[in-house]
């Protein structure tokens, strides 16, 4: 029987500013863009900011309007990474098979160490004791048999707890949580179950793994074994430097690409959704990515460095797109096409700015990507799409911010 932990540490940006600036503990705080600007989005926030109904992912106004005394502090990315760090290596004390989920979560496989620590419930205690006492911050920690449960044990109680899913306890603690709660069901995938009365966790356990399939095709069943705790992924020893490296999205189209205007209409979307994530996690790039699978299964990936960094959909865009045209011959229509931003660095990094570049334009282009998805955030995705998108009804229903974000040790091919 394996015994599983994750480690989710709680608020985290806002926790680590509490820490180091004492005197605004009892406020409500937020990390999050410029203050001084109307544009923006909230990156993490405390207990007391949350009680207010501040949410991560809101503009800064719409915070505002909720929490009037809302603190928004500039995101110190450095000060982050380094509490990261210390967070794993705590964690690699007690098993060397930690698998890091952003900075501030991480999977911990401690079954070879419970003859040394104990059980895997008195490990995840004094992991959550240790990190309050030596650390200052504090994290819940969910312990399972399997990757999928103990996730989800770690998000039932916060802030600063420990919850334990067992195979005699998980139809009672699991299965009355909504579907969306488990990993691998997004947004879409929700509405679908939802149209036919699959609710919660528990009534994806229970229904006909069949029906599943025919709903869902092979991520039915799939959903059906982690609703009933059949999980056997490994935790991946991906090692202490494994954090936030890469961003992006990818998509088998609905139909064949067969000229670079179909590739246009896909790459749009994408290039918008990995600038608005890179916008979220407070990232800049410094290089793109493309993957390309042709419908033979032939597949490659190209990549470039960008000039500066950047979180633009038109850097990412135009830097895709250069890439597809200098490295596809179209021997074959196009089956699946992904755009990836990679060599992240912190938002606060210092650019060096170019005498050749219009910087005016730039600006415009950050206020054009700010302006949309504020607009999106609070009417929804297909309120507002660039023109090209409407030229092919078929292509232009992708809405990639649907796309659930996986960690790495899932469906990898095994030997």
């Amino acid at each position: 029987m394996r015994t599983i932990l994750h480690a989710d540490a709680n608020s985290f940006y806002a926790s680590v500013e509490c820490l180091h600036h004492p005197e605004i503990r009892d406020r409500a705080v937020a990390v999050g863009g410029d203050a001084s600007l109307r544009h923006g989005i909230i990156l993490a926030k405390n207990e007391r900011a949350k009680a207010m109904g501040v949410k991560t992912g809101e503009a800064l106004w719409q915070a505002r309007q909720k929490c009037p005394n809302l603190l928004i502090l500039k995101p110190n990315f450095s000060l982050y990474l380094r509490f990261s760090r210390l967070l794993r290596e705590m964690f690699y004390e007690y098993s060397d098979l930690v698998e890091p989920f952003g900075l501030d979560e991480a999977w911990i496989d401690v079954t070879g160490s419970t003859g040394l620590f104990g059980g895997g419930y008195k490990i995840a205690e004094q992991i959550r004791r240790r990190v309050k006492d030596e650390l200052g911050i504090t994290v819940s920690v969910g312990v399972a048999n399997n990757k999928i449960f103990a996730k989800l044990a770690s998000d039932m109680k916060k802030p600063d707890a420990v919850t334990n899913i067992t195979e005699s306890n998980y139809k009672e603690l699991v299965w009355p949580l909504p579907a969306s709660d488990l990993l691998y069901v997004g947004p879409s995938t929700t509405r679908k179950l939802r149209r036919y009365g699959v609710n919660t966790i528990g009534d994806i356990a229970t229904a006909d793994s069949g029906f599943l399939h025919r709903l869902l095709g092979k991520t039915g069943y799939i959903l059906h074994g982690f609703a009933n705790g059949l999980d056997s992924s490994p935790v991946e020893q991906l090692g202490e430097e494994a954090v936030i490296k890469s961003i992006g999205n990818s998509t088998t189209t609905p139909r064949d690409l067969v000229c670079e205007e179909d590739v246009r209409i896909i790459c749009w979307p994408l290039s918008e959704s990995v600038a608005s994530r890179l916008r979220k996690h407070g990232f800049v790039c410094r290089g793109i990515q493309i993957s390309v699978r042709d419908n033979s299964l032939f597949s490659f990936e190209r990549q470039c460095q960008l000039e500066r960094p950047s979180a633009l959909s038109y850097d990412i865009f135009d830097s895709a797109m250069t890439l597809f045209k200098n490295n596809y011959d179209w021997a074959n229509p196009i089956r699946s096409f992904g755009v990836r931003a990679i060599n992240l660095v912190g938002s606060d990094t210092a650019v060096q700015t170019s005498l050749f570049e219009d910087e005016e334009r730039r600006q415009k282009r950050e206020r054009l990507d700010l302006a949309v998805e504020d607009i999106r955030m609070r009417f929804g995705h297909s309120s507002i799409r660039r023109a090209i998108i409407l030229q092919d009804h078929t292509l232009s229903g992708l809405n990639p911010s649907e796309h659930t974000i996986h960690p790495v040790g899932y469906f990898k091919p095994t030997n």
